[in-house]
């Protein structure tokens, strides 16, 4: 994100994590997730029960195994790991990040799935930094096939 600065120069602004800083879990590259800032509070709010949100082994073996049985689009995938972290959230914790980092009231099931969401974009930013799983960006693909097609 931008923002205009004196002189017309711009300034880049930074999601900056609860601690001023950014804020990456360990393996994550902010590829998927932009910022982690709503998971880092969810945390601060679970309390004991913010270690049953962090990854584990069987996470990436769930994750192969979606793999393997032919889940290979981003938004299948992301949909199917939001689905299997879901109860390892608790619901009122989520509640309380989320009217924290949105300012606003969310009902407790969409703000559950926003927390599932941020684990399962982690899960495979984490996947691709151990070269397990390759991130494709079929948009930049197809960006460039056409500018190669404009050239001609």
């Amino acid at each position: 994100m931008t923002e205009p600065r004196k002189g017309g120069e711009r300034k880049e602004r930074r999601e900056e994590g609860p601690e001023g800083k950014d804020e990456k879990p360990f393996f994550a590259t902010g590829e998927i997730v932009g910022s982690y800032r709503l998971l880092y509070t969810y945390w601060q709010h679970a309390g004991p029960r913010a270690e049953e949100s962090i990854l584990r082994e069987q996470d990436f073996q769930h994750l192969q195994r979606l793999i393997a049985q032919g889940h290979t689009r981003l938004d299948a995938l992301l949909a199917q790991l939001r689905s299997h972290f879901r109860n390892r959230i608790d619901p009122e914790a989520a509640r309380k990040a989320a009217k924290e980092y949105y300012g606003i009231e969310l009902p407790t099931a969409e703000a559950v799935d926003r927390v599932a969401d941020q684990l399962a974009g982690w899960l495979i930013e984490a996947a691709s930094q151990w070269g397990m799983v390759r991130i494709r960006h079929a948009w930049r693909k197809e960006r460039e096939e056409e500018g190669r097609r404009g050239a001609q």
